[in-house]
């Protein structure tokens, strides 16, 4: 990315960007926006991946950290130029390290219009449970 472009970029767009650096060549990602919730049978995150399909989004769990990828594909017909564009990168990507009280292997995932939303269930020995009591 060009001096000049780093410096028009705004510090709301600098926070939500990191730079990575592959081995070739210089890549700048996208941290979405991510808000999670628990009670008392797990974590929902839900991530904002606006422009990304379930065929371009990557969902990966090693060693207790959750990662989320997903590339942008925005179709444009071939006689037609951008001439302007929102994004200033067509990749996103964020980790999470997750608590070993969740239940890894039941993960729920869905993608509906760019929303990402992720389940996951505490293992059972960690959920709550309701102890009946008996009168005598």
């Amino acid at each position: 990315m060009s001096q000049q472009a780093q410096q028009q970029m705004s510090p709301r767009e600098e926070r939500g960007m990191q730079q990575q650096q592959p081995a070739r060549s210089r890549e700048w990602v996208m941290q979405p926006p991510v808000d999670i919730h628990e009670n008392g049978t797990g974590i929902t995150l839900v991530a904002d991946m606006p422009g990304v399909s379930r065929d371009r989004l990557e969902v990966e769990v090693e060693n207790d950290v959750l990662t989320i990828e997903g590339e942008v594909s925005i179709p444009m017909p071939e006689e037609m130029q951008a001439l302007y564009a929102d994004l200033r990168s067509k990749r996103y990507r964020r980790s999470f390290t997750l608590s070993r009280e969740l239940d890894l292997d039941q993960i729920r995932a869905t993608m509906k219009d760019g929303v990402l939303t992720l389940h996951i269930p505490k293992r059972a020995e960690f959920q709550p449970r309701r102890i009946q009591v008996n009168v005598n």
